[in-house]
């Protein structure tokens, strides 16, 4: 609508955001808390309730890959009507050096979670009509990882997961999409560079076209776009924010 500012119709509807203390997630709970009321969900109680002390956000510390815990949070802080499941964990080691310990850890946090949230929270979007499900994968869900290979799996079990549940519940009024970001500035890529060097920073930039790392907002905007209404005729898409990385040159 001509005039409408950007994002404004959110005003006052309520956001759930997995892995929201820190990194990508942090920068979401930062570009939704202005608009509407959010609850940062994340095992970091300590980095989660510094952060709402920042945006006024509320903090739930869970596990979100305990789905009857998730049950419970979603009962007692929602209903919601925005969920971004962004909690995210990874191994950088050869398939051969993993265990089944590290895959049922790598399986959770990555994709049990998904499942878990989105399962507390379809049935108060279905009866209001309306939702939004953004989903944080990887473009390493779309091009595989060397040293990545469970982590990789996980994330492309988001995607095909997203792509369902958009065509489960687009009668519902409710949609479902991804977003798939390549080398963020994250404290979880800062712990890879560190553990491998400039060496591996240069593979990062160099895998992109535009040839730097991504910033954690410019995922956040991504998110904040597809929660919007000027995304409402969106489901079912997985939306890369990575420099152009998988492209080629």
């Amino acid at each position: 609508m001509a005039g409408t500012l950007p994002f404004g119709r959110l005003d006052g509807r309520r956001a759930f955001v997995s892995g929201g203390a820190r990194g990508i997630g942090a920068a979401i709970v930062r570009s939704f808390a202005a608009r509407r009321w959010v609850v940062i969900a994340d095992l970091d109680v300590a980095a989660a309730s510094e952060l709402a002390r920042e945006t006024g956000a509320h903090v739930a510390g869970l596990d979100v890959s305990d789905a009857t815990a998730v049950q419970t949070v979603m009962a007692q802080d929602g209903p919601f009507d925005i969920v971004v499941n962004n909690a995210g964990i990874d191994q950088h080691a050869f398939f051969t050096d993993t265990s089944v310990e590290d895959w049922s850890r790598l399986i959770a946090v990555n994709l049990t979670s998904v499942l878990a949230c989105t399962h507390a929270a379809l049935p108060a979007m279905q009866a209001a009509r309306f939702g939004r499900i953004i989903n944080v994968t990887s473009e390493a869900a779309r091009l595989g990882s060397r040293g990545g290979a469970v982590y990789s799996a996980a994330k492309g079990g988001v995607i095909s997961f997203t792509r369902s549940i958009a065509r489960e519940n687009a009668r519902y009024g409710i949609t479902a999409n991804a977003i798939a970001p390549g080398p963020i500035r994250t404290p979880m890529l800062e712990q890879a560079v560190a553990k491998g060097g400039d060496k591996i920073l240069q593979a990062m930039t160099g895998a992109t076209l535009l040839g730097r790392l991504g910033e954690p907002e410019e995922v956040a905007a991504a998110a904040l776009f597809l929660a919007s209404d000027q995304a409402a005729y969106i489901t079912g898409e997985t939306l890369g924010v990575s420099g152009g990385m998988g492209i080629g040159g």
